[in-house]
């Protein structure tokens, strides 16, 4: 008989009666190092001080009211996010494939109400993820992911990734823009290099078609930077953030610039629970923390640390790590081992982790970290990896490479 809650997810026998800061806690006592985050979402950790004293006083304000009525929250919300990145005006909504949703439409139409509605056509990259809407389903474009639910929604056009030749020749007067991840999560943390994101700005330019970044897993602050399109020094016409927007929180956006955005006009997109009191308090609550003076530099600083022990790790551990991979605290450690057999080992080292494509172990802590904690997460893995080791040498265990 099917559980009341369906079970679409396999979850780990683990419930967590409360979290502070990187640490989280069940029911039953144990104390687990979180390299997990909500994948990718907890940005400034559990019980962030700050954050549980502006939501609990807008709880006791006003949570909802409606996009039929000003949100002085969601304003002063978007003007930070307007005057900290390439964009002129920000849509709120509730997650990252309602934003990337958002996205395409603002792109369909920007092409549309600027002399060319035949271009409809969003070039995706092999790999990607950007959501479980129909239509992302269709931009993600996994057949794993789209089985089952009928035919994949037309105008979602797949190349290689981090290959601009393959995607000059995907470019016709159909194609409206170009949609892609600065850094691809869930195919096993693949960055796309500096070249490739400075060309691709260059293709749009050419061609006049719009860059469309996908930044709900790798922006707010993921990689040292707000946005990971920093490191490449160019801008999107359109960009996507969910995620660490919101703290743990639910919260998506999309920024774009006037150009885009103007076609956008009232009735054209809309949403009931998007941008409210509530989620808004969340995600300026988060902003204050992220755009506090130095705070990116202790990101990066701590990216850097944990690069050097990974690095470490890697080179002492063969026989369960191939590779790391990464920018930031968006770290991927390519496994030797059956991915979901290093994650499990982990946990039971009391260290939360995510999987990804690729035979990846995904490593996504709050950017709110210690260097202590940057250490104890390395002796975790390294307690992991005794284990795995031992296990290997009794020949249970068989590598996958």
């Amino acid at each position: 008989m099917i559980p009341a809650l369906i079970p679409t997810y396999n979850r780990a026998p683990l419930a967590f009666e409360r979290g502070e800061g990187t640490w989280l806690y069940t029911t039953d006592g144990r104390r687990f190092l979180d390299f997990a985050a909500g994948i990718a979402t907890c940005s400034i950790g559990h019980a962030h001080p700050h954050m549980v004293q502006e939501l609990n006083g807008q709880i006791g304000r006003v949570m909802h009211v409606s996009n039929l009525f000003q949100i002085p929250q969601a304003t002063r919300l978007a003007e930070r996010l307007v005057a900290n990145s390439f964009a002129d005006t920000v849509f709120f909504c509730n997650s990252g494939a309602e934003a990337n949703e958002g996205m395409v439409k603002f792109a369909r139409r920007a092409q549309a109400m600027s002399g060319h509605p035949e271009r409809t056509d969003i070039i995706c990259m092999d790999g990607a993820f950007h959501g479980r809407t129909l239509a992302m389903l269709s931009a993600t474009g996994n057949p794993k992911y789209l089985e089952g639910f009928g035919a994949p929604v037309s105008g979602f056009v797949h190349v290689p990734f981090n290959d601009i030749e393959a995607l000059k020749a995907a470019i016709t007067p159909q194609t409206a823009a170009i949609m892609l991840e600065p850094i691809q999560g869930e195919s096993g943390i693949k960055v796309a290099s500096t070249d490739y994101l400075k060309a691709v700005r260059a293709l749009c330019d050419e061609t006049g078609v719009l860059l469309a970044l996908d930044e709900v897993q790798s922006g707010v602050g993921r990689t040292g930077k707000l946005f990971a399109h920093e490191w490449a020094g160019i801008t999107p016409d359109v960009m996507s953030a969910a995620k660490g927007l919101g703290g743990g929180f639910p919260i998506g956006a999309v920024l774009a610039t006037e150009a885009v955005a103007s076609c956008m006009t009232a009735g054209t997109h809309g949403t009931t629970f998007g941008g409210n009191p509530l989620a808004c308090t969340a995600g300026n609550a988060v902003l204050d923390v992220l755009l506090a003076p130095g705070f990116l530099e202790q990101v990066r600083s701590r990216a850097a640390l944990l690069d050097t022990l990974l690095d470490e790790l890697v080179q002492d551990a063969p026989t369960v790590f191939a590779e790391r991979r990464g920018l930031g605290l968006l770290i991927g450690l390519r496994c030797v081992l059956p991915v979901g057999t290093v994650q499990a080992a982990a946990q039971d080292a009391d260290l939360l982790c995510v999987t990804a494509g690729d035979n990846v172990l995904r490593l996504v802590p709050p950017l709110t970290l210690s260097e202590n904690e940057c250490r104890e997460a390395v002796s975790r893995l390294k307690k992991a990896v005794q284990s795995l080791t031992d296990k290997h040498n009794n020949k249970t265990l068989e590598p996958t490479l």
